[in-house]
């Protein structure tokens, strides 16, 4: 199974790479944003510049996710936010990819905009806090923290 790991480069980042043994003995590569951090991941990893809330910046995001995921064909797609999940699971339901999304651990009882955003399309969507549930619904599902 190859699985695309995409965050911002930030704490979602390392809420990612928290979950990324989960996913041991699959073929994983991340897509993040670039930076110094990123440059230093010991695994296969394509970077973009950071899209923000620009539609433009987010298209060329898309287009280049795309690419990325036309080469690879990821089985699943994960992300723990923040924008840059937006395209991303956008390209996973094109090329059929089950999707994940987690919620960041400092969610606490409010929904972030890309949980807002993504809810609808992903398959599975988890929170960190018990709290959240009712916040999301029916889809949202509490397993417990990553952190």
């Amino acid at each position: 199974m190859k699985v695309a790991m995409v965050s911002s480069h930030g704490g979602h980042l390392t809420e990612l790479q928290m979950i990324a043994d989960a996913f041991d003995g699959h073929d994983q590569f991340y897509i993040t944003y670039e930076s110094e951090r990123t440059n230093q991941l010991d695994i296969e990893a394509y970077t973009l510049e950071n899209i923000g809330t620009n539609p433009i910046s987010m298209t060329i995001a898309f287009k280049q996710i795309l690419r990325w995921f036309w080469s690879h064909r990821p089985d699943l797609v994960v992300s723990t936010g923040s924008e840059i999940a937006i395209p991303a699971f956008v390209a996973g339901e094109i090329f059929g990819a089950t999707t994940i999304f987690v919620e960041s651990w400092c969610r606490v009882t409010s929904r972030s905009t890309t949980g807002r955003i993504v809810y609808p399309i992903v398959d599975h969507f988890f929170v960190q806090w018990p709290e959240l549930l009712e916040e999301y619904g029916e889809k949202a599902e509490f397993r417990g923290s990553i952190v």
